[in-house]
């Protein structure tokens, strides 16, 4: 049994805890929507799954609720799966390991998923308990919306019947978002013919790793490295400074987290190697240098390696180190009005050359649509100027905020009874569902709230403990003092 268990509120850290037992990385939804179907029903509850793979539960209202608004309980299934090198564990079968560090709940080596994971317990402890006041309720439970909202861009019009939709899919306690940031995925590609590699040229890895990573939306005003931006930096000098040629260069595996590891093979000429090992240690210690105050412990280094068969072509190789060191990466602008807000902003997530095929991936993010707009014609315009081809894909809009929405009027009450403060008010720098929904159901009020977690889509994620019973007991409340219709 987890040392989990133990904590307070024991109904949501077990079923917390049920959720860690259960594969749900993004793509495997199978295990984990049986579970909460079966949950549903096994609480007599009606329970099904939507055509995009939605898991939708119903509970009819408390005697004496019934004239409140209806409210959907909104939280994801999925959670995004990262591990350290040194870590054996797959997603697909191996349940994840918690443990109590203090006040934090942590992974050992892995993403932990309480992104989203604490808020779909909270919500199972919601349709369990028995002694809560609460109109009528629905839980919508979406399918991978770590990899592109399928389930919240599948969600049919007639699905929902709530007037209010609480996602609980934010990431620090005592806030409420009111408004988040539209997306779009942006993917360059180009094909071109390998050449023979160089006979007699020693082949050597260059990694980079060691970076802390995390979520592109919420972190990314941090200055975090981005383990594909510091290593097309080296891998450019090598190039200047070194007779070698490029062969291959991977990075990144997920357009919403910061890229944390990245690796690339080269071809260098015996005949100027000399002070190469010394010129990637004072590299690496000129990195360690410049994110002294933001990472810890960068490792750059470079390794004998199996030499590849091919290189990428002369010509080709400078286009794309150079469009790696040219294509926007983190913080574009703040807000305007609200300076200390992220407004637009890109990840340079995932990059792939090999094979024959270069593959480059970027999460653009902004609450500003025009913004949006105009970052995606930079990009476009950047990888063009390359020759590769730009695609855009899994679009959408930012959800704008209503400052006099009827359910945080009742919150910011709710949580000053409670704890005796007024709640932050905020628009978050991420995608959260509540866009692509509030699109399909133009009238809903909705809010976004959740307990603290840190580093979400790295093995760093943790939850702190505090944060969840406030959490919770605040959901409790607001269900309580839901408007009449």
């Amino acid at each position: 049994m987890s040392a989990i268990l133990q904590l307070a509120p024991q109904n949501v850290w077990k079923h917390f805890y049920s959720l860690t037992q259960i594969p749900r990385p993004s793509g495997h939804m199978e295990q984990i929507t049986e579970f909460l179907v079966n949950f549903g029903k096994e609480l007599g509850l009606e329970s099904f799954v939507d055509e995009a793979g939605n898991v939708v539960i119903r509970k009819p209202a408390t005697p004496g609720m019934e004239n409140r608004k209806g409210v959907i309980l909104q939280a994801h299934m999925d959670m995004v799966p990262q591990k350290n090198n040194d870590t054996c564990h797959d997603f697909t079968k191996d349940p994840i390991e918690t443990y109590v560090d203090g006040d934090w709940v942590k992974a050992k080596g892995t993403t932990l998923g309480a992104d989203n994971g604490l808020g779909v317990a909270s919500i199972m402890a919601v349709l369990e308990a028995k002694d809560l006041k609460h109109g009528p309720l629905e839980a919508l439970i979406t399918k991978d919306e770590e990899t592109g909202m399928y389930g919240a861009f599948g969600l049919k019009p007639d699905t929902l019947k709530g007037e209010i939709l609480l996602n609980l899919d934010s990431e620090e306690e005592g806030e409420l978002y009111i408004g988040c940031a539209g997306g779009l995925d942006v993917t360059a590609t180009l094909e071109y013919k390998e050449e023979p590699a160089p006979e007699g040229w020693a082949a050597r890895r260059l990694v980079l790793k060691g970076l802390r990573g995390g979520h592109s939306g919420l972190e990314i005003n941090e200055g975090r490295g981005n383990a594909n931006k510091l290593l097309t930096r080296v891998v450019h000098d090598l190039l200047v400074e070194f007779d070698c040629r490029l062969a291959s260069f991977e990075g990144g595996n997920m357009r919403n987290a910061i890229p944390r590891e990245a690796h690339a093979v080269l071809m260098f000429n015996p005949d100027d190697m000399d002070g190469l090992e010394e010129y990637i240690s004072e590299y690496e210690a000129q990195l360690n240098a410049e994110y002294h105050s933001i990472e810890s412990d960068i490792v750059l280094r470079i390794e004998s390696t199996e030499a590849p068969a091919t290189v990428v072509p002369e010509e080709i190789q400078d286009n794309l180190i150079n469009v790696l060191m040219a294509c926007q990466n983190g913080v574009m602008r703040m807000i305007p009005t609200v300076p200390d807000t992220v407004e637009t902003s890109s990840n340079l997530a995932i990059v792939t050359i090999v094979g024959g095929k270069a593959d480059i991936r970027i999460l653009a993010r902004s609450s500003c649509d025009t913004m949006k707009d105009f970052l995606a014609d930079s990009l476009e315009a950047c990888f063009s100027m390359a020759g590769m081809k730009v695609e855009f894909s899994g679009g959408y809009s930012g959800w704008q905020p209503n400052v006099d929405s009827p359910i945080l009027h009742a919150m910011k009450q709710s949580y000053q009874q409670l704890f005796g403060t007024e709640p932050a008010v905020k628009v978050i720098h991420a995608g959260l569902e509540c866009g692509i929904i509030g699109a399909t159901y133009k009238e809903l009020d909705m809010i976004s709230f959740g307990p603290t977690l840190r580093s979400p889509h790295s093995p760093d994620e943790r939850a702190y403990i505090p944060s969840v019973s406030k959490f919770y007991h605040f959901l409790v409340a607001t269900l309580e003092q839901t408007p009449e219709k």
